[in-house]
This record gives C-alpha cells, sequence and structure tokens, in this order.
C-alpha cells in the first residue's frame, strides 16, 4: 500500500507536469501526455494518470469558476500557475473521482505544492480545497464511496449502537 501511494503521488506530479506544459505552450495534449507517461508501465496506474488529467481538462471552466468564488478580489491569472493546477486536480478528485479519500486529496496537493511551488502555496492551496470540500458535503454533492472514504458523522456513530 505504501508503494502504491508513493506510485499514486509520482503519478499525480506527471498529471501536473503534463497540465503545465499544456497550459504554457497549448501544444497537442496527447502529445505532451504520451511523452511525460511513457514510462508509466502498469495499465491502472496509466489509467487513473489519464482519468485525473482528462477529468481537469473537461471540468477546468466549472473548476476555475469554483476557484474565483474562493479568492475574492483576485484575478484567477495572477494566482500562481502550478497552484493553480494543483487546485484544478484536487477539485477533480474530490468532485468527481469517487474512489479517493478527501483527506488524499487535499494532502497530496498540498504535498506537491511543497515540492513545486512557494513556502505559502500549501497552506493557500489547503484554505481552497477544504472550502470546496465543505460546499460539496453542505450541498450533498460530496461522492464519495467505499470504505474509509465517507466520513461519518456522530449521528450516523450514534446510530450504529
Amino acid at each position: 500500500m505504501v508503494q502504491k501511494k508513493f506510485i499514486r503521488r509520482i503519478l499525480r506530479e506527471k498529471v501536473m507536469q503534463i497540465l503545465y506544459a499544456y497550459e504554457l505552450n497549448n501544444e497537442n495534449l496527447e502529445t505532451t501526455k504520451n511523452g511525460i507517461l511513457s514510462n508509466v508501465d502498469q495499465p491502472e496506474d496509466r489509467e487513473f494518470a489519464e482519468q485525473l488529467l482528462h477529468c481537469v481538462v473537461f471540468h477546468q471552466k466549472e473548476i476555475d469558476e469554483e476557484i474565483k468564488k474562493r479568492v475574492s478580489n483576485w484575478e484567477i491569472e495572477r494566482i500562481a500557475m502550478i497552484d493553480r493546477i494543483l487546485m484544478r486536480m484536487g477539485m477533480c478528485e474530490l468532485a468527481y473521482l469517487p474512489d479517493i479519500p478527501p483527506k488524499v486529496s487535499i494532502n497530496e496537493a498540498i504535498e506537491i505544492a511543497k515540492n513545486f511551488s512557494t513556502a505559502s502555496s500549501g497552506k493557500f492551496i489547503n484554505g481552497i480545497l477544504d472550502g470546496f470540500l465543505n460546499d460539496l458535503k453542505k450541498n450533498g454533492k460530496l461522492n464519495k464511496t467505499g470504505r474509509g472514504l465517507i466520513e461519518e458523522t456522530p449521528a450516523k456513530l450514534q446510530s450504529h449502537k
């Protein structure tokens, strides 16, 4: 399991690199993806990376709107590109990938930001993703399934007694 966790981090970093190159140069997404993922041999690893990549690209406009709601008086273009990409990735995982626990999605974005962005990026990204997660919960839109993916509330715990 530890190895899977490590592999997923590497895959997320590769997805971030693909999205960065795509946004910076607006080059062919498939060519960039195939180049950066060329050494990903396991089908399930490649599937995870491609699923996350395509989720971000497909939902980018609506996710950017969610980011804009949370950065009042700040233009999204002024947010560091790496931070923007990591927030998009984290929001995609939270909203559209039901098999990844919310805490994992947020922690991975923070950890990757520590390695690739500014000293304050982790706190900034954490605040944005945490607010987004709270809104998903509040609006009943958090779609997580499986053991360990759903946070039990005290009321639910009481009813199990």
